[in-house]
């Protein structure tokens, strides 16, 4: 029997600083705004940016890790499922909105920017699966071997 499948995968940065709660059971319930943006030339050549919002929520672990970490600003690489819900608001009125419940989340960029300094490759990034997120173990690697200075002249130097 066929299944279906529900996967959202983004890479964006944070609009504003994460915001966590908790139920009253204990359960970390995180939210964050993410901008995704696209870029394209229209028929003039003029560069034309396109800006997307998403709202995206991410429970337990991954939530209290994504609350502790993440900052405005951050670069983050998510995966999760959409969700589309609507309530009632104080007006009587349906309101409809759309978010993406996260499952995975990978900081990216180094710690100046927010990020965690984790790489996709190294296997730094958090899962949520079965109830119970867990952290990817990061492989450890070592350091490449680093010429002596006197083979780089300062002008060579990029900055």
């Amino acid at each position: 029997m066929a299944r279906g499948i529900n996967k959202a995968i983004l890479v964006g940065n944070l609009g504003n600083d994460p915001e966590t709660k908790y139920t009253q059971g204990g359960l970390a319930i995180t939210k964050i705004s993410l901008a995704t943006t696209s870029v394209r030339k229209d028929r003039d050549g003029n560069t034309q940016e396109n800006t997307q919002w998403h709202r995206v929520t991410f429970f337990g672990k991954l939530a209290e890790i994504a609350g502790e970490y993440l900052r405005k600003g951050s670069q983050v690489y998510v995966e999760g499922e959409i969700r589309y819900d609507k309530y009632t608001g104080q007006d009587g009125v349906e309101k409809y909105f759309t978010e993406i419940v996260a499952n995975e989340m990978q900081m990216l960029g180094g710690r100046g920017e927010g990020g965690g300094g984790y790489d996709r490759g190294g296997g730094g990034g958090y899962e949520r699966g079965g109830g119970r997120p867990q952290r990817q173990e990061q492989q450890r690697r070592e350091p490449a071997q680093r010429p002596p200075a006197e083979e780089f002249p300062d002008d060579d130097i990029p900055f």
